[in-house]
């Protein structure tokens, strides 16, 4: 986790966090780990990682998406985590792996 930077976003409501992870991932190489969390007082967020320009370039236009649908609380990025952040992050999903036949 060291290595990679850190992108959250925390919106009010689920559609606007919704449309503005959407434009996360397709904006910039960056991955979405652990499901979208519920904070409280209808706040919600998501995190992803990735290298620093990449996460920087994702948040800002997931903020810009998630602003034209509802309200953006906050964004913030972590360029070098310390080692023990990840403790608190949550985890990524696992792939579904599809059996071939």
């Amino acid at each position: 986790m060291s290595q990679k930077a850190i992108g959250l976003l925390e919106t009010r409501g689920l559609v606007a966090l919704v449309s503005g992870t959407d434009a996360m991932l397709k904006a910039a190489n960056v991955e979405l780990i652990g499901p979208m969390t519920q904070v409280g007082s209808a706040l919600v967020s998501a995190v992803v990682v990735g290298d620093v320009a990449a996460v920087k370039a994702a948040t800002d236009a997931g903020a810009q998406a998630a602003s034209q649908v509802g309200e953006v609380v906050s964004v913030q990025v972590l360029p070098r985590p310390h080692e023990d952040v990840a403790a608190i992050l949550p985890t990524a999903p696992a792939t579904k792996k599809t059996a071939s036949k």
